[in-house]
């Protein structure tokens, strides 16, 4: 990286590193750090009558800092929180020799940094508890500055909050905007909640392929890449239902999995083409049995989170309480429509979709126009947990015929807050059905359905080998976090979400300042103090770029004429 693209104060912090460095300071040590302290245990167990916490050993990032004379206080971040440091030269520098405090802690820390302190707790005249340090050692040097976000009477200002950058730079939102960790520390508390409870039931957690030469178990769009050795296509998976499904014909009567998934489409507040899910298949039972277990999940995840079953989504109070209000789809698209589409075909869908102002193309069988149609009139209204059941057999090639009408199939969505969170069946396991349930999608994928489901006749064969009655149920991790933390967008409960390219700023170099009329002694100290683009310095008014870059002229002791107001100006022309 060339210093042209550097920040006036990037390029003060590499000079203190290569001023460390000569003096024999190693920016980067190798070797680690004992701590025996966090900030968390200091707020909290500190007594000073006790007199605990008088060996005190902590490492951190510096977030704040002031300095006064031959005394001062900084702020050191750990995994926990924060906590008051008190820094005397005196102590820190007991001989002649002031350079360690007088040089590297007042002259080349800055906030970001990592140091590791040693030294004893007590609490200051104005009541705070902190950290006397007796010594401390630089651990890593922060080459970039992180954005402060300052606090007066409750306001926060310069708050890193702009979503494209939060997202992108992660690593810097969870620095400097602690509720972010929270969130992700509850969402791995939601995951270990859940797989207590299935563990307690004797259910077994698997692993199963993510590249499949067939991505099935999901009616979806998949990632395609080549397997060069093998010379073959191979799909990034897009559900992990069926390789569940063959553990249970191979002889276990309860599985599940954390598993990744992906599918090549549409990104938006609530979808993202990565997304974490748990399936899990349990022999012997129904979609009546998953539908009270999936309550006793929720309302255990609920509680554990909050102590309560109540959560605030949005503008709405969701009750994971159990038990949860049961609809079938046709009863729910009766409700919202005033229609009975029960024994349409699909000329009489299509004409009821038309009627209705629901957008469906040629290629829509049955299934998806029903689907279409529930997904327009209905989901928006489902605010508290509700079951939708019984789900035309078009929609549904992977479940099991309704026990008392052929026509639909035992399957259940949970719709909490307008949005699908689980799905689950009585698991089909005929296997003529099965393959003649297969043989109807691939008739609309020849319509031109690009989301109907492949034929995967390994696992028919698997079936054809006898699979147990079995109930199954798959849930959006990603989703369900949301739900529980209050978040709105997907993107603020994935660590990482996928993001269009980042674009680059154009960087433009001296002599493109020169003929707008910059003259040459100062092009590229323009560059230097942060103006990298003639388009960047011209979106500032003349008197703050005059102001500036005197400002930097002086700072930085250059030998070169100042310059005048109307010179600046006519820059800007």
């Amino acid at each position: 990286m060339s210093t042209a693209e550097l920040s006036e104060q990037e390029i003060i912090r590499r000079n203190s590193l290569t001023d460390l460095r000569n003096m024999g300071i190693e920016p980067y040590p190798q070797a680690g750090y004992e701590v025996n302290t966090t900030s968390h245990e200091i707020r909290e167990v500190f007594d000073p009558e006790k007199g605990n916490f008088q060996n005190v050993s902590m490492a951190g990032r510096i977030m704040s800092r002031r300095i006064m004379g031959k005394a001062s206080f900084a702020e050191l971040m750990d995994e926990k929180g924060r906590v008051q440091l008190y820094f005397n030269r005196d102590e820190i520098c007991p001989g002649e020799d002031k350079t360690l405090y007088n040089e590297v802690f007042k002259k080349h820390l800055d906030i970001g940094d990592f140091i590791g302190v040693k030294g004893y707790a007590f609490v200051t005249q104005t009541g705070e508890k902190s950290v006397h340090i007796k010594e401390f050692t630089l651990l890593s040097k922060s080459l970039r500055v992180l954005p402060v976000v300052k606090e007066k009477d409750g306001v926060l200002y310069d708050a890193f909050t702009d979503p494209e950058q939060r997202y992108r730079q992660r690593y810097v939102d969870l620095v400097v905007n602690p509720q972010v960790k929270e969130v992700f520390i509850k969402r791995a508390k939601i995951i270990n909640t859940m797989r207590q409870m299935f563990n307690e039931q004797g259910y077994l957690e698997v692993e199963t392929p993510i590249l499949q030469a067939i991505p099935g178990g999901a009616a979806a769009r998949p990632f395609i890449t080549h397997h060069n050795a093998l010379n073959i296509p191979l799909y990034l998976r897009v559900a992990n239902e069926l390789y569940l499904k063959r553990l249970i014909v191979g002889g276990f009567d309860g599985v599940y999995e954390f598993a990744k998934d992906f599918r090549n489409e549409g990104m938006d507040r609530t979808h993202n083409p990565e997304f974490t899910v748990m399936e899990i298949y349990v022999a012997y039972k129904d979609y009546f049995w998953m539908m009270e277990f999936t309550e006793q999940m929720l309302e255990r995840v609920a509680m554990a989170l909050h102590g309560h079953t109540k959560v605030k989504i949005g503008n709405h109070e969701i009750d994971f309480k159990a038990p949860y209000r049961r609809l079938s789809m046709t009863d729910a698209i009766k409700e919202h429509t005033g229609i009975d589409i029960t024994g349409m075909n699909e000329d009489q869908l299509r004409k009821t979709c038309k009627e209705l102002h629901v957008e469906v193309d040629a290629t829509f069988g049955k299934g998806k126009m029903i689907d279409e149609l529930f997904g327009s009139k209905c989901e928006h209204h489902m605010i508290q947990p509700t079951f939708i059941t019984d789900y035309p057999i078009e929609m549904s090639p992977l479940c099991k015929r309704h026990r008392s009408n052929p026509e639909l199939t035992e399957r259940f969505e949970l719709m909490v807050n307008g949005k699908e969170l689980c799905n689950a069946y009585t698991e089909l396991n005929d296997p003529i059905d099965q393959l003649d349930r297969f043989q109807d999608q691939m008739k609309l994928s020849e319509k031109g359905d690009d989301e109907a489901m492949f034929i995967d006749l390994d696992f028919v064969r698997a079936l054809e080998y006898g699979m147990p009655p079995t109930s199954g149920m798959g849930i959006g991790i990603d989703r369900l976090t949301m739900f529980m933390t209050g978040q709105e967008s997907i993107q603020d409960v994935l660590f990482f979400p996928q993001m269009r390219p980042e674009k680059k700023a154009k960087v433009d170099g001296p002599e493109d300042f020169v003929k707008i009329g910059v003259p040459e002694v100062w092009a590229e100290h323009i560059i230097k103090a942060g103006y990298t683009s003639v388009a960047k310095l011209k979106e500032e008014k003349a008197t703050q770029i005059h102001q500036n870059l005197n400002g930097f002229r002086k700072k930085n002791k250059l030998e070169i004429p100042a310059l005048q107001l109307n010179e600046v100006e006519k820059w800007m022309e």
